[in-house]
């Protein structure tokens, strides 16, 4: 028997399981306390759950399924963790420290198919989707760190930026946000979720009619199509208007703001038009925007494109802000430890590759 990760099960869908397998309600709550509040590491350590239920749960399911392989730490406190699944297959996990509290940045796909031409993510293409329990094992994973370190830290945020495109991963993605979300849990809060797309417009419609209430970020990269096709072929099945309609529907449905991811591409799409042009495009949605300007990290196979300078970072703000809208400026963690989503996994594949 195939045996899958118990942390792929929302808690209705582990009540569910163990009532259709002969157990007491009651049973889930203590499962669930002992995997999110206790994090045992053997399903034996649930000291307060029957023999039974404890061999039921043996018998079909598993804690961890990740492997650690390598660990990157920064000057900054960003910790870089490369993971392999079962099938051997890497993915990258990232810890930052924030004054805010601890975020991690998870990957819900093997590989890429968005196709961005200046994203280390999609220099391997996608071989699958990860299961919701592979992206919750981040989590538990990154918590376990935390745990050793003995100083009673958590993981506050999360943010599903990591490879891969969530929204091609739909209902795997709800189920890891509605699992870390629960408040018997993780209990980390919605609005400490965010998660990225890189515009997959229909399903920007069916996510505002989840009525799950945690931040959505888009990325835009640029402000009209012609601009936007060249470096992101996305914008070929959803151009800028499609994508905006979808914008619409989901602040009309759910009255929460929005943030615009925006890279910062040196003498590609950093000019003043284009911040005219941005401006303008999120004109009358500007109460419920944020634009958040990226500088680029530079990508070895990406070599066309180069960060720009700070002064024109710095005018792009600046006239955005003239326009009324609401921006800054993110400035990455750990630069000195492949900084870029998928650098880490790519240069382990090539060093195996050579191996």
């Amino acid at each position: 028997m195939n045996k899958t990760s118990i942390y792929g099960l929302t808690f209705d869908q582990l009540t569910d399981w163990l009532l259709d397998h002969g157990q007491k309600k009651f049973r889930a709550q203590q499962v669930w306390n002992w995997l999110y509040k206790k994090r045992v590491t053997a399903f034996s350590g649930m000291n307060n759950v029957n023999k039974d239920c404890i061999e039921l749960l043996e018998e079909h399911f598993v804690l961890y399924t990740l492997e650690q392989t390598v660990k990157q730490e920064s000057k900054d406190g960003t910790i870089k963790f490369l993971f392999k699944l079962e099938d051997g297959n890497l993915i990258e996990t990232v810890l930052m420290r924030f004054n805010y509290g601890l975020s991690v940045c998870v990957t819900t796909q093997v590989g890429c198919n968005i196709g961005c031409t200046f994203c280390a993510s999609g220099l391997l293409k996608k071989s699958r989707d990860l299961s919701a329990g592979e992206i919750v094992e981040q989590i538990m994973n990154v918590q376990k760190h935390l745990d050793e370190q003995e100083n009673d830290e958590r993981v506050s945020h999360i943010v599903v930026m990591g490879i891969g495109e969530p929204f091609d991963n739909f209902t795997n993605m709800i189920d890891f946000v509605r699992v870390v979300n629960d408040d018997k849990g993780l209990c980390i809060g919605a609005r400490h979720i965010t998660i990225s797309t890189s515009g997959l417009a229909h399903k920007i419609y069916e996510f505002a009619d989840t009525g799950i209430q945690v931040n959505l970020a888009i990325s835009l990269h640029a402000p009209n199509d012609e601009l936007r096709t060249r470096i992101m072929k996305i914008n070929k099945a959803f151009p800028i208007e499609k994508l905006m309609k979808s914008v619409d529907y989901y602040l009309e449905k759910t009255n929460r703001r929005i943030t615009y991811e925006y890279i910062m591409l040196k003498d590609v799409n950093d000019h003043k038009k284009e911040a005219v042009q941005l401006a303008k495009l999120l004109a009358n949605k500007r109460h419920l925007t944020y634009v958040n300007l990226i500088p680029y990290n530079p990508v070895d196979e990406h070599n066309q494109y180069e960060r720009s300078e700070s002064e024109t970072i710095q005018a792009f703000f600046q006239t955005l802000k003239q326009y009324g809208i609401n921006c800054g400026v993110r400035w990455e963690n750990g630069a000195d430890i492949d900084a870029a989503c998928g650098q880490l996994r790519s240069k382990q594949i090539k060093k195996e590759k050579i191996v």
